[in-house]
């Protein structure tokens, strides 16, 4: 039997040039393929995948910590513009052989292949060869993207500071600190707003065109297929948009009516919705990013051993990046390097109990690579994405019982509370942001034409802005609240993907719900549906995780009132 003799690690190919891959996949087109040899053909095609997709995320990782390194995003471009072009066309001519060969028998390579098979043929039917040179200048668009939001900076009491270091001052004990820092942020992302509504028309014309040529409607259309949202409709978004309406929202307005009035205000304004209402010193878990990494291990020692040995393996292997710098792109992200079966967790760390909770969840990520390292073709380590934010949301609810320095956390047990209440306060007033953010893109997706104009993207925005956001008053700051849409990285770089927040909030709240009656079998049930990477549908992974996958009414309001009743709880701590 033919076997692939492909490089053991990345290191021992050239990133840029298509001559490092194209014979493999060349060699792969030529081999016999059948029935009896379909699995090992199998087997060589996800290794090549697996070092083809290592090699981008490395270069794509080290452009995002350094975006001002011409020297790596050049290497990021000829990846982009050499290497995968070609590779998505040789992919498409290996899918096209082996769904040939299986002709709609999905048993004939296993009922573990299933659902692959089936992500495999909707990538096929919706490929098309003219796409690839638009799908690579949206690519370069989205790193013109990093590379002016991760610049922006600004010298703040004698030193320079850039977005993620402005962020801290907005949880300031002193409104005037609190108020300088967030127009100061404002003044630095209105500064590029004619920049930024010029870059998102040249993506929308793009992806116009991108669903166009696949002979989808609009990009809505292209976007669910490619996202492969099997289980659920554009339809099903907008109930669950009403049902955040009808229970979040007023659930959100009272925790704003409460801030107001802890605070003592006539008014919340937007630079108050962050500020620490406690009368103690405010919440600093940590200095340097290893104070942060011993603390995470500690909390995770408590939820479960081997999750705890999975984030030190990366420790071990440097495979955390989590401290903000000049010029590093902006949020945080895990990447999965699939020959190695590692993660990698990118963020921008700045000393907050925010922090804390992206290390928690870019850990959940990680733990989803860990789990799924035994499956053994790359694809079946693929969860619908909803499900891999389930993995990740629920992990920072199940960790929440363990941040207190008796666990080896962060906090006194009064802190503790406070973090918890702030996380917990934080899940429902996400939840209708999210809302305008995934109703935005309905509305921009679906008017094309019209979307073009920036200004009817403004108008759209504020529009799901006003009748999702109430509780704040940002009189006198309108140019500020209507082009909230250019300060979400998704919209430009993920176009569609945000609703996977909000329906895995749900499956993550019902985890830990779980875990409040039964915290070992809950982290037993989270694992095993961990471990099933992309091989179960995304009902069957909320199954088996011990979640519905729901999103009505009904389900909000006993969820919310959960939360409600933890948070006055811990008011008393």
């Amino acid at each position: 039997m033919t076997v692939l003799l492909l490089p053991s690690t990345i290191s021992d190919i050239n990133p840029r040039q298509w001559e490092s891959f194209g014979p493999y996949f060349e060699a792969l087109q030529q081999r016999p393929l059948t029935a009896q040899t379909a699995r090992a053909w199998l087997a060589d095609w996800s290794k090549l995948s697996e070092l083809i997709g290592e090699a981008f995320a490395w270069v794509y990782i080290a452009k995002s910590i350094d975006t001002a390194d011409s020297d790596k995003e050049a290497i990021f471009l000829d990846m982009l513009e050499q290497v995968l072009p070609q590779a998505r066309v040789a992919d498409q001519s290996l899918k096209e052989r082996l769904l040939s060969l299986v002709n709609g028998d999905t048993a004939a390579l296993g009922e573990d292949m299933a659902l692959v098979l089936r992500s495999m043929k909707n990538a096929a039917d919706l490929f098309r060869e003219a796409n690839i040179p638009l799908l690579t200048e949206l690519a370069k668009l989205d790193n013109e993207y990093d590379k002016l939001t991760g610049a922006l900076k600004v010298e703040w009491q004698g030193e320079e500071k850039n977005l993620s270091q402005l962020s801290v001052f907005l949880q300031d004990k002193e409104r005037p600190i609190r108020e300088q820092a967030w127009k100061t942020s404002m003044d630095l992302w209105l500064g590029c707003r004619d920049t930024l509504n010029k870059l998102y028309s040249d993506m929308l014309t793009l992806r116009k065109q991108v669903a166009a040529n696949a002979g989808l409607p609009d990009y809505r259309a292209y976007a669910f297929r490619e996202k492969e949202r099997f289980d659920y409709t554009p339809e099903d978004c907008f109930t669950f948009h009403e049902a955040i309406e009808t229970v979040i929202v007023p659930a959100a307005q009272r925790i704003y009516a409460k801030k107001q009035q802890q605070l003592g205000l006539e008014s919340l304004r937007p630079w108050d919705t962050q500020a620490d209402t406690s009368e103690s010193p405010p919440l600093r878990p940590y200095i340097e990013q290893t104070e942060l990494i011993q603390g995470s291990l500690n909390i995770f020692q408590q939820v479960d051993t081997l999750l705890a040995r999975h984030l030190s393996t990366m420790a071990e292997e440097n495979l955390l990046d989590l401290d903000t710098r000049p010029g590093k792109a902006l949020g945080g992200f895990c990447s999965e390097l699939p020959l190695r079966k590692r993660p990698f967790i990118f963020m921008n760390g700045v000393g907050l109990h925010d922090d804390v909770q992206t290390l928690l969840h870019e850990a959940g990520h990680a733990f989803h690579v860990f789990e799924t390292a035994d499956l053994p073709f790359i694809w079946q380590t693929e969860p619908p994405l909803e499900f891999c934010e389930v993995a990740s949301m629920s992990m920072e609810l199940l960790a929440g019982p363990y941040l207190t320095k008796a666990n080896g956390g962060f906090y006194t047990e009064s802190e503790a509370a406070r973090a918890r209440i702030e996380h917990l306060e934080g899940i429902i007033t996400f939840l209708p942001y999210m809302a305008v953010v995934d109703m935005f893109q309905h509305w921009v997706y679906t008017h094309s034409d019209e979307a073009l104009n920036p200004d009817n993207c403004d108008a759209a925005w504020d529009q799901l802005w006003l009748r999702f956001m109430p509780g704040v008053n940002w009189q006198g700051f309108e140019d500020a609240r209507i082009t909230g849409w250019q300060r979400k990285p998704h919209i430009f770089s993920s176009p569609f993907y945000y609703i996977e927040y909000g329906l895995a909030q749900i499956g993550a709240l019902q985890i830990w719900r779980n875990s409040l009656l039964d915290p070992a079998g809950a982290i037993a049930s989270y694992r095993q549906a961990l471990a099933l990477g992309g091989t179960r549908s995304l009902p069957e992974l909320f199954s088996v995780a011990g979640a519905e996958f729901r999103f009505d009414t009904a389900i909000l309001t006993e969820l919310v009132s959960l939360v409600e009743q933890t948070i006055r709880q811990l008011e008393t701590l």
